[in-house]
């Protein structure tokens, strides 16, 4: 993947010195700068609450502020401030040469656009080369990309790269079927039946055979 100096972008800076990043960026934080975020952050929403005349004195509304600093900080953005997850890698020592599918993984993001949720699943086949990746730690992958500021289309071509990075598999595909609360909270106001987008990436085998591609397919039951 490629950082933001390897792509030439002018780096930017924030008014407290510190270096800007995409939304769906990462930069590792101490534990220290996490806690000077939230009280950053708390500090802002309470100037929030304060415009939108929404009084602290609310009981409901006290600690608003200090909640949703720590939400951000440590949930909703935690995949921007964390260090990849740990990877376990075995020897693909059959010579295993047939899809491997990861079906069913939760996604729970937030769009980088009305910063309403993102939430669906996610499925990732491969076909392995030399190595064969712990199944829990594709679920680890997704998590870690996904609970950053996101537009779905990114999200999975950053999954997509990272699998290929890791492992350089024969075949690879990254299926992801999510409703968008920016749609369904706001604007045109689907349905949350209806209003579910799906996108893919296929790479390697699975982008140039479609023999292949369509079982993968078949086997996640999606319509073609």
């Amino acid at each position: 993947m490629l950082n933001q100096e390897e792509t030439n972008i002018e780096i930017k800076y924030n008014s407290y010195g510190e270096k800007l990043l995409d939304a769906n960026g990462n930069t590792i934080l101490t534990d220290e700068e996490r806690v000077n975020m939230v009280a950053r952050l708390e500090n802002k929403y309470t100037e929030i609450l304060d415009i939108l005349r929404i009084s602290t004195d609310d009981p409901n509304c006290t600690y608003t502020p200090k909640r949703i600093a720590k939400m951000l900080v440590n949930e909703i953005f935690n995949g921007r401030f964390t260090p990849p997850p740990d990877i376990t890698f075995f020897p693909n020592r059959k010579k295993v040469d047939n899809l491997i599918i990861s079906n069913g993984i939760q996604v729970m993001s937030l769009c980088s656009h009305h910063w309403q949720p993102i939430a669906g699943t996610c499925t990732v086949g491969y076909i392995p080369n030399k190595s064969v990746i712990g199944i829990s730690k594709i679920s680890r992958i997704v998590e870690w990309f996904a609970r950053r500021g996101q537009i779905q289309e990114e999200l999975g071509e950053q999954i997509a790269d990272y699998l290929e990075n890791l492992i350089a598999p024969k075949a690879l595909g990254v299926v992801i079927r999510a409703k968008h609360y920016c749609m369904i909270a706001r604007g045109i106001r689907g349905s949350e039946e209806e209003t579910i987008m799906t996108t893919s990436v296929m790479r390697g085998y699975m982008l140039d055979d479609i023999n292949l591609r369509n079982e993968f397919v078949t086997l996640i039951g999606q319509k073609r």
